[in-house]
């Protein structure tokens, strides 16, 4: 069935409450273990109902923001979704005071039993209305990207579209397009900080509500962190510091050579070549057949998990006026069918989204028919991100169906871009460390705040002729800081380790696919820091790991000091 005729309908919310407290007592009351881990699955059962009416949803109205059914009905589950927290955690209560729990923990795997106790931390009745305001907040970010309208030149452009301006070989053209985004959010500035503000205080009143000094362990224990804290994290940061800050930066310096000038103002940085940067020689149809090909050789899984893909349209890949900014994958469990969202422009990034989604895509295919509890469909996000990560480097061979003879010069773009994302990454992850310490901060010390720490992870960076960024507006075109607090850090840890897959495919490639397709399989059964054991991955957070995986990165650039793209 395709994705156009999956059919919608408001769950009863009502009648799902009563039904899975129904359940939910007979676990309760049940005498033995074999009849608590049947009720599981029904309970499972009810949930997926529900989540996927919630996820069909979703899909639609990001898709097209100006839908008034979908804008109504998306409103419904940011008002309402919240009120299943209650349920789902009187759930695992029970799960954890069960007296057969040994049993259910030999049946149903430890880490369930681990993810119950994280979700018991993050909720309480009280905070319920809070909740649904922080829904509503980040749908309103959402809404406002959305529906930007950018006048460059005569002509109206989005978000997405401007993209390929900002990219010109031509400087001027390139400054304007970017001074015309900017101009966006600097007109909206107001309103971004206030959204941003509003979810701050949200967010540090629920920690408050819940017994926390402040949101920071609240955010940790919402993404599912069993296994690594702050203290880890900030050790990681300082390994990027130390380790990337100097190889992206010498980067940069090669890239103003390259492309003929002294010095990268911020309307240069995104170009990386004189002649343009590398693009997709087709769009949106075109690039989905030619990713058709690629994943038919690059294994049997991939081949049928994209055939899927492709025969149900499951993907939406072309920008239009009203679609959501970005791109994601989401999963409809009604229907163990992943969905990819994202917005082509007919740039390099089209075929980045296109491989890193489908690396998520690949990943709850794979999981979601290889196990068989809610709980596990997906890791913990770092987790997650390295499926997506590592998906764009395992398919380096086939770059050359979607950019001809642009294929060098993509396969150079990607690999540095991928080293200087990491201290743009760790910066919005301190950055919000520091906005979570200090929730009384004014929207004019957070962009001082994030200023500083532009200057300590990006060097780089000068916006000479752009007050609002040099006054530290940067940030407010970062959607993760605004609806997934704490998120960003996960694709520098999943990058690390992306890095890794790279460096052991170029050693030995059938070994390092198999531990990946295992990897993908297990989905959330097991933590983080486990899950990267049984990839055969070294830990980012173990002293030296950065160091020894960019090392294979480094010889490539050497290697590559004096071609001429």
């Amino acid at each position: 069935m395709k994705f156009s005729d999956y059919a919608y309908q408001r769950p009863d919310l009502q009648s799902f409450k009563s039904s899975f407290q129904q359940g939910l007592d007979q676990f309760i009351n049940a005498q033995n273990a074999e009849q608590q881990a049947k009720l599981v699955h029904e309970l499972n059962a009810l949930r997926i109902e529900f989540d996927s009416m919630a996820s069909i949803c979703s899909i639609r109205h990001s898709i097209n923001t100006n839908d008034k059914f979908y804008e109504t009905e998306n409103q419904f589950f940011d008002e309402h979704y919240p009120e299943t927290a209650e349920l789902i955690n009187d759930y695992y209560r029970a799960l954890l005071t069960s007296p057969f729990r040994k049993e259910l923990e030999a049946d149903l795997g430890k880490q369930l039993f681990v993810l119950a106790e994280l979700s018991l931390k993050t909720f309480e009745p009280e905070i319920l209305q809070d909740m649904k305001d922080e829904n509503k907040e980040g749908t309103a970010y959402n809404q406002l990207k959305a529906r930007a309208k950018i006048d460059f030149r005569g002509q109206t452009y989005n978000l997405s579209s401007i993209n390929p301006l900002e990219l010109d070989p031509d400087r001027n053209t390139r400054k304007e397009a970017q001074d015309a985004k900017w101009k966006f959010f600097e007109s909206n500035a107001g309103e971004v900080e206030g959204i941003y503000d509003r979810l701050v205080k949200l967010r540090h009143g629920m920690a408050n509500k819940l017994g926390y000094k402040n949101y920071i362990p609240l955010g940790y224990a919402r993404m599912r962190r069993s296994d690594y804290g702050p203290e880890q994290v900030a050790v990681f940061r300082k390994q990027i510091l130390e380790q990337i800050v100097p190889i992206a930066t010498e980067l940069y310096k090669q890239q103003a050579k390259r492309i003929g000038l002294e010095k990268l103002e911020y309307y240069d940085l995104a170009l990386g070549f004189p002649d343009g940067n590398p693009t997709p020689k087709g769009e949106a149809p075109w690039m989905e057949e030619q990713a058709g090909k690629m994943y038919k050789e690059l294994s049997t899984e991939t081949d049928e998990f994209y055939r899927y893909m492709w025969d149900n349209g499951l993907m939406d890949n072309s920008a239009k006026d009203g679609k959501m900014t970005g791109g994601y994958c989401t999963f409809i469990g009604k229907h163990q069918s992943p969905f990819i969202f994202s917005n082509f422009n007919v740039t390099s990034h089209d075929v980045t989204v296109l491989t890193h989604e489908a690396g998520h895509a690949f990943q709850c295919y794979a999981t979601s028919r290889n196990q068989n509890l809610y709980e596990y469909l997906w890791p913990t996000y770092e987790a997650c991100e390295i499926h997506s990560m590592s998906m764009e480097f395992f398919t380096w061979p086939w770059m050359n169906l979607f950019f001809k003879e642009d294929t060098e010069k993509f396969l150079y773009e990607h690999l540095s871009g991928a080293v200087q994302f990491l201290p743009y990454g760790v910066a919005v992850d301190e950055f919000q460390h520091i906005v979570y310490e200090n929730p009384d901060m004014s929207p004019a010390e957070r962009n001082r705040a994030w200023r500083a720490i532009e200057k300590k992870y990006l060097p780089h960076r000068t916006y000479e002729g752009s007050e609002f960024l040099e006054n530290g507006g940067f940030w407010h075109r970062q959607s993760h800081i605004f609806t997934s607090p704490f998120y960003y850090i996960d694709y520098v840890l999943a990058q690390i380790c992306a890095f890794q897959f790279w460096k052991r495919s170029l050693e030995d490639k059938e070994v390092a696919w198999k531990d990946y397709v295992n990897l993908c399989k297990a989905g959330g059964s097991k933590s983080f820091l486990d899950l990267v054991k049984l990839a055969g991955l070294k830990s980012p957070f173990d002293e030296g790991t950065v160091e020894w995986a960019v090392q294979p990165i480094k010889e490539f650039f050497e290697k590559k000091a004096n071609v001429k793209f």
